[in-house]
This record gives structure tokens, C-alpha cells and sequence, in this order.
């Protein structure tokens, strides 16, 4: 019998072969196959709405960061004697029903001798205009360049308190801008010197192992049985009192960074683990690249997106950290301004039940601490490749 499968006529169709008919360069799917990691992780970063919207909240701030000077309607240290604790003032648009524009009404204040308090009324008979891209207090910008132009002003023979004053008669609005500038960047910086020290640690302990990785751990346990908080006071107290307000932010920011790297280490030594098996790394060794140049070069280039998402975790922490102890009176200290200095002045809570708009700094401390989780979450997910 005969058992042979019946034969297929093959067809061969005589039309020249396009490799571009099929899927053409440009579409979506060729796209994604040849993109980068760099652009997956921003694909899916964008997706994340949440966390893109806490991306340009953070944007929005630290643009703010050069340019306090101009933003800031009154100079940090300018001082209203007749106007000390004076409430916010409202801003208007319409005045007995026509439209002026931006306006506030002036205030007027008596003192009164039984309760020693300042009592400030509404003049609703004079409307101010606030003026926009115009001359005010003079300073320095970047310490560089003496003028006096700003975003806003107060009206002319005016004032003009959005978040009210403190005990000495100083804008608030104004100095919680200039803070931001302290604030914003003791992250940064603190985040720096942590994400060196915690690569170059993580570094050794992963790749290295053996004694280094044993020696590196237990400091690491160590410095994480610590107490945080009491460490950070005692670490504070010891900086010298003389010193001057720039050497207090960099040692604050050099202690912040000391004690937040450990975590970080962890992380890359468990990543180097389970790559320095991988067949490039071998490849690399065979080829007689030195040790400094896989982890460098090969090794932490491969994950660098996770430690980015893990460094946008860790700088809320460094601006809660700083004002923590700007707030008790162990941080950065006057003429220094940094939203923790601020919120020093709240500590007596007869004056925060009398003038709760000293509790305002607090605002711009929980708005940027939770953009970055929230971006930090939004980074994580999209850095994870099985996500």
C-alpha cells in the first residue's frame, strides 16, 4: 500500500519582496520595538496621570527656585512695623459691581489696650490695584545684579499681605517663596551625595562579595539600628554655632545624606547580584576590563531607571528631615529662610490660635512631599519591565 502524503503544489509569488510592506518604519509597533529603555519608561510614565500631573507640580516649583527674587512681591527681611500680624488680604476683582481688575482693600488697624491686640478693619471705600512687572524692593539677583523689578507689587502708598504677616511685620507669601529655594534644594543636594555614596558602597558589596560584601552590611545594620530621629538632633547640635548660614545648609545637607544612603546600597547590591552572572559581564572580564569600569560601564547602567524612581522616593524625606530640625530649632537658622524656619515661629500655639496663618509654610511642605510620591510611584512602575 502506499503510504506516501499527498504532494503540495508550492506557490512562489513573482512580485519583488518589500520588506516594509508588511509593518512600514514609522508605525506604532516598529516603534516600540526600537525604541530605548529610556523612551519605554517615559511611554509609561505618561500614562500615569496622576504622576505626570505631580511631575509639573514639581516643575512649576523648582523653576520658582532662581527666580524667588523676582516672584516674591516684598524683600525676605523687609519689615511693616504698623502692619505686625496683619491677616491675609483678599484679593478682588469687582468693586460695587464693575470690574477694576486685581485689587485689595487697605487696612486699618487700632490697638486694643485691654488685650494688647492689633484689630485690623477693611477700608471697602478704596479699592488698590495691584501692579504686575513692576518696581519694588531692591536686591541682588543671583548676588549679582542690583535691581528692583518683580512679577507683582503691592499698590502704590499700599500693602498688599495674600498670606498675612509675622511678628515682625514681614510678608509671609514672600518669605515662603524665598524658602523654597532652601528647601527645594537641600534635596537635591542631600540626594546627591547619598545616591554617590549608596552607589559606591552597593557597588563594592554586589560585584566584589566575599569579605568587602560582609564588611559593608554590617555597617550598613548598623547605621539602620540607629534611632533616626535623635541622630539627626545630636548630628545638628554638634555643628558649631558660629558658623555661618551656608557652612549650617551644607552640613545639614551632608548629614542628611550620610544617614539616607544605606537603603539605597541595599538596592544596588541585590541588583549587581543577580547581573554580575549575566554573559556581558563575563564577556567584559574576558576582554580585561578592570572591575571600576563593568560596575561603571556595564553593571549599573542597567538599572539606573530604578534607581532614579528609588532617588525620587528618598527626597521627600531630606525635606521633611531638614524641616524637622529647622522647626526644632537644631536646622538651618535665621537670616537663613527655608519653609522649617518658618514654621518655627508656630511653636507657641497662643500665637498659632491667634494668627493660624502662620501654619501657611506647612502647605507647600505636604504639596511638594506628596508630588514627589506620587511621582516616585508613577517612575517605579514604569522603570519595572514586567509591569
Amino acid at each position: 500500500m502506499n503510504t506516501a502524503l499527498p504532494s503540495k503544489r508550492h506557490y512562489v509569488d513573482p512580485a519583488p519582496f518589500d520588506p516594509g510592506a508588511m509593518e512600514p518604519i514609522g508605525t506604532e509597533n516598529e516603534s516600540f520595538y526600537r525604541a530605548s529603555s529610556w523612551q519605554l519608561m517615559w511611554w509609561k510614565f505618561r500614562r500615569h496621570k496622576v504622576a505626570l500631573a505631580a511631575a509639573y507640580i514639581l516643575l512649576a516649583f523648582y523653576l520658582l527656585v532662581p527666580l524667588v527674587e523676582v516672584i516674591a512681591p516684598y524683600n525676605q527681611t523687609t519689615r511693616h512695623s504698623d502692619y505686625i500680624y496683619a491677616p491675609p488680604q483678599s484679593v478682588h476683582l469687582m468693586h460695587e459691581g464693575r470690574f477694576i481688575g486685581p485689587f485689595v482693600y487697605p487696612y486699618a488697624y487700632t490697638f486694643d489696650i485691654e488685650t494688647f491686640q492689633r484689630l485690623y478693619t477693611v477700608d471697602t471705600s478704596n479699592p488698590q490695584p495691584i501692579r504686575f512687572f513692576c518696581r519694588g524692593d531692591a536686591y541682588e539677583f543671583w548676588g549679582v545684579l542690583p535691581t528692583n523689578v518683580h512679577l507683582f507689587c503691592p499698590p502704590e502708598n499700599g500693602t498688599m499681605y495674600l498670606l498675612g504677616t509675622d511678628r515682625l511685620g514681614r510678608d509671609l507669601l514672600s518669605r515662603i517663596i524665598y524658602g523654597a529655594r532652601i528647601s527645594l534644594t537641600i534635596g537635591i543636594v542631600g540626594i546627591a551625595v547619598s545616591f554617590t555614596l549608596g552607589l559606591f558602597f552597593g557597588g563594592l558589596a554586589g560585584y566584589l562579595g566575599g569579605w568587602v560584601d560582609h564588611v559593608i552590611q554590617r555597617m550598613i545594620e548598623i547605621l539602620r539600628s540607629l534611632p533616626e530621629l535623635p541622630l539627626w538632633l545630636a548630628l545638628s547640635a554638634a555643628l558649631p554655632a558660629n558658623w555661618s548660614p551656608i557652612l549650617i545648609f551644607f552640613g545639614i545637607t551632608i548629614i542628611l545624606g550620610l544617614l539616607d544612603w544605606p537603603g539605597l546600597a541595599r538596592a544596588v547590591r541585590s541588583k549587581l547580584l543577580s547581573l554580575r552572572e549575566e554573559d556581558f559581564v563575563k564577556a567584559a572580564e574576558l576582554m580585561g576590563a578592570s572591575k571600576s569600569r563593568i560596575i561603571g560601564r556595564h553593571l549599573i547602567p542597567n538599572f539606573m531607571s530604578h534607581l532614579i524612581a528609588s532617588a525620587t522616593l528618598s527626597i521627600p524625606s531630606m525635606i521633611l528631615g531638614e524641616t524637622a530640625l529647622s522647626f526644632l530649632g537644631l536646622g538651618l537658622r535665621p537670616p537663613v529662610t527655608s519653609w522649617g524656619v518658618l514654621l518655627n515661629e508656630a511653636q507657641n500655639l497662643a500665637a498659632v490660635q491667634l494668627y493660624p496663618w502662620l501654619l501657611f509654610p506647612i502647605i507647600p511642605v505636604i504639596l511638594v512631599v506628596l508630588a514627589f510620591n506620587f511621582m516616585g510611584d508613577g517612575l517605579r512602575d514604569a522603570a519595572d519591565p514586567y509591569h
